[in-house]
């Protein structure tokens, strides 16, 4: 027995390629490249090693594609489809190289795997964009919205069905039956007519327009576009099952679709839900709930696909009712994004567009003619319906034009349709060449387009002046306070305890109340769509018993009622992405009118003072913020001066002054502070000992007039001072800045600087945190030795 055993051939033998493709089953795995010496090729007649190849020739050719489309601004998708054709059936043809190196058996034909693993990735991929979508932007529609959706899908629809039958007589019998050219015809028209979300969802990632109101507006009417599609393409599905198949199955797939639906709606969305309410506060989300979720994908599309549906639309409708943001849709994208994005998305793109023939286009172009003209034609109607509705509802010309041409855009999903029509046979293999061919067009052109009409900036630029300094009297001071961290709390309380305080008669004639916005940025894993969400003090946040958002909530409380006579405070959370962080805050703060905004340095300092860490992401986040904000910004770093509050003494503020705008500000803003009677206030101005020219120097004479009110306002006054020091060069202005730190609690400074009053330029090549300015990097050096912390300010800069 055992000889027998040991004489018993391999189970996978070496064979000829001829052996190879004439079997009737495949094996998996191969012995390695040195399996037959004189024929090394045969490894691929085994299903592992030929995938690995398909997959690293498509990969090497995506570089090689992006690595010259980069420098033209083409965006990544472009690249994936430049690829697919690169590989299609007119070069190099990988589907004929791999179809029978399996078997001659077309159930085994050897690109199944890769037909397989394309067809995952676009689940995977379409699921996520469902979660990703911001169901708050979707459901917060109004009338408006509804009605450029419904005019832009109707009139395009009506206008394209106009010319379903033009010329079919004319049609060629031997290009496509005549029966089947209304058909092939409305297929193109209803592609033409729909706006699909996901699709649109990952335009506007790809633009970083998420947490704009454009965003917003254009995933909103992509949802109602969308729905209307959906049940466009139920009732056409369910009539040609009925009139081409039986009435049975179109009956049969009818019910089954409904009870998907229902399924999803009455037992995976309720059971997301629950598992976002049950998770720990906290703690990521359970790998058991994780991997269900996506189980529960891949089955409903399994199920749209059974019965004679698009297999990416189970996992829409999954990923639609899963909760975005934390902790699932987050959890999801964390785990999944990086592989679905790199790895399954680019695979699948190439293969749906390899199917391309660009040679049947040349040779049926006078069939296809009238398609192309289809084409085109429902382009300029969409794009025309969209326009003329948006005019119509009040919208900007501008953002009228870009939403006009952001819902034409096609994408992956529209490849998939496409595809499906093409399987069966309600497109010819010309048409289906030509759609690739216009959706990399459209791909390629339109985001490019847009990102040149549309600036996110430019809705920031502030022709209404937003500082302290130009605050009329009596007007309210109104601040954002963004906190990353609870240790950013008591930093920020302490400086609005300064600015807060309940006046008597006299001093309140000149005098607002301070208006504050407290703003908690929590950052969120993967890219879900930016969240931003009101509280009411008297009620306790929504936010799954966050205990930080409570006692941000709490303390602030508290801080209100101390000073109830002189302050107004409101609460919200943002759910956001390091990179659109900025865009949050400049939202808020251009809705709230604010006067300034106070964020954290980063710079983390132990309770006795010492240095401890940065923190990059804020310092990334207060960079962007400082080059768009719609008003002035202060960047606190905070060493715990706030000890001193405590037992009511007396705080010590420093303002240094070189000179310039954001200077100015800084004195508006310590004029603010000064009023509070425990403030003492000290300006000690820098000089370079050389008088400028006064004629060329506007700046220094506005200096010299602010100064002199400054003095003239609190000449009387014992807890005030003002000084003047000359100093010459950077090592001298270092020396003067260290030793003016250790006399004071706080310190108030401008970020910008004016070379022309004081050359500090050397200074500026040894900065740690440029975003500080000169002056702000020097009172937050690590290795200073004082408690001393620093309020760096600038103002708004974009008023002119």
């Amino acid at each position: 027995m055992n000889e027998s055993l040991a004489l018993t051939p391999a189970p996978w033998p070496a064979l000829s390629n001829v052996e190879v493709c004439n079997r009737a089953f495949f094996n998996i795995s191969s012995y390695g490249i040195l399996e037959n010496y004189e024929a090394p090729s045969v490894i691929f007649g085994y299903a592992l090693p030929l995938l690995e190849l398909q997959i690293l020739i498509i990969f090497v050719l995506i570089v090689l594609s992006h690595m010259f489309l980069r420098f033209i601004g083409v965006p990544q998708f472009v690249s994936y489809m430049f690829t697919g054709l690169l590989l299609g059936r007119h070069l190099f043809d990988l589907q004929d190289f791999s179809s029978h190196r399996l078997s001659l058996d077309v159930a085994l034909d050897g690109n199944i795997a890769l037909e397989g693993v394309a067809n995952l990735g676009l689940i995977m991929f379409t699921f996520l964009m469902g979660v990703k979508t911001n169901k708050r932007a979707m459901f917060h529609i109004g009338k408006g919205t509804v009605a450029i959706a419904v005019l832009s899908f109707v009139v395009t629809m009506t206008a394209g069905l106009a010319f379903r039958n033009f010329q079919l007589d004319k049609a060629d019998p031997l290009y496509m039956p005549l029966k089947l050219a209304p058909t092939e015809r409305t297929v193109i028209v209803s592609v033409q007519a729909l706006t699909l979300l996901p699709v649109i969802t990952h335009l506007v990632y790809e633009l970083k327009i998420p947490n704009s109101e454009l965003g917003r507006l254009a995933i909103s009417i992509a949802t109602i576009n969308d729905l209307l599609g959906f049940i466009t393409l139920q009732c056409v599905s369910y009539v040609a099952s009925y009139r081409y198949v039986s009435p049975r199955i179109a009956n049969r797939d009818a019910l089954a679709m409904t009870i998907l639906i229902l399924v999803i709606l009455f037992i995976i969305k309720p059971t997301a839900q629950w598992i976002v309410d049950t998770s720990p506060e906290g703690k990521p989300v359970r790998e058991l709930y994780v991997y269900g979720t996506i189980m529960s994908a891949i089955a409903a599309s399994i199920c749209t696909t059974y019965f004679h549906q698009v297999h990416v639309l189970g996992a829409i409708l999954v990923g639609m009712a899963i909760p975005d943001g934390p902790p699932l849709g987050s959890a999801l994208e964390a785990k999944f994004e990086g592989l679905v994005t790199n790895i399954f998305l680019p695979i699948s793109i190439v293969v749906m567009t390899m199917k391309a023939d660009i040679s049947k286009v040349l040779y049926a172009f006078d069939d296809i003619a009238i398609n192309i003209f289809l084409v085109g034609f429902t382009l300029v109607v969409k794009w025309t319906a969209t326009f003329g509705s948006c005019l119509i509802f009040k919208l900007p010309t501008n953002e009228s034009i870009i939403l006009a041409i952001m819902m034409n855009y096609k994408g992956f999903v529209d490849l998939c349709f496409f595809e499906g029509a093409a399987n069966h046979r309600n497109l010819s293999q010309a048409t289906h060449t030509f759609m690739i061919i216009y959706v990399l067009l459209i791909a390629g052109v339109l985001p490019t387009t847009v990102k040149a009409l549309y600036d996110p900036k430019r809705k920031y630029i502030g022709y209404v002046k937003r500082d302290i300094m130009h605050l009329k009297p009596n007007s309210d001071l109104k601040i954002l306070t963004c906190l990353h961290k609870p240790d950013n709390i008591s930093g920020v309380l302490s400086l609005l305890q300064l600015l807060s305080f309940t006046p008597d008669g006299e001093s309140n004639k000149d005098r607002g109340v301070i208006a504050v916005t407290a703003l908690h940025l929590v950052k969120l894993a993967g890219s879900s769509f930016p969240i931003l969400i009101p509280h009411d003090k008297r009620t306790k946040p929504q936010l799954h018993q966050n205990s930080y958002i409570q006692t941000m909530m709490l303390v602030f409380s508290e801080f209100q009622q101390e000073n109830w006579a002189s302050t107004a405070v409101s609460f919200f959370t943002a759910y956001s992405q390091e990179d659109l962080m900025d865009h949050d805050i400049c939202n808020l703060a251009l809705d709230h009118h604010t006067s300034m905004i106070i964020v954290p340095s980063g710079r983390k300092w132990s309770p006795d003072g010492l240095y401890e860490s940065d923190d990059n992401v804020i310092r990334s986040v207060n960079a962007s913020l400082l080059d768009r904000a719609p008003c002035s910004v202060g960047v606190l770093n905070d060493r715990s001066y706030r000890t001193k509050k405590k037992s009511n003494g007396t705080v010590n503020i420093g303002v240094i002054f070189i000179g310039g705008k954001d200077d100015r500000e800084a004195i508006s803003l310590a004029k603010w502070m000064r009023q509070n009677p425990r403030v003492s206030l000290t300006v000690i101005r820098f000089l370079s000992g050389q008088e400028p020219d006064k004629n060329k120097n506007w700046d220094y004479l506005v200096d010299n007039g602010v100064l002199n009110d400054l003095k003239e306002t609190y000449a009387s006054s014992g807890n005030f001072v003002y000084a003047e020091k000359i100093v010459n060069g950077g090592p001298a202005m270092a020396t003067a800045v260290r030793l003016a730190a250790e006399d004071y609690d706080l310190m108030i400074v401008g970020r910008g600087r004016d070379d022309d009053l004081l050359d500090v330029s050397g200074l500026a090549e040894w900065m740690e945190l440029p975003e500080l300015g000169v002056i702000g990097d020097l009172l937050a050096c690590k290795d200073l030795k004082t408690r001393v912390s620093v309020l760096v300010v600038q103002q708004q800069q974009q008023h002119e």
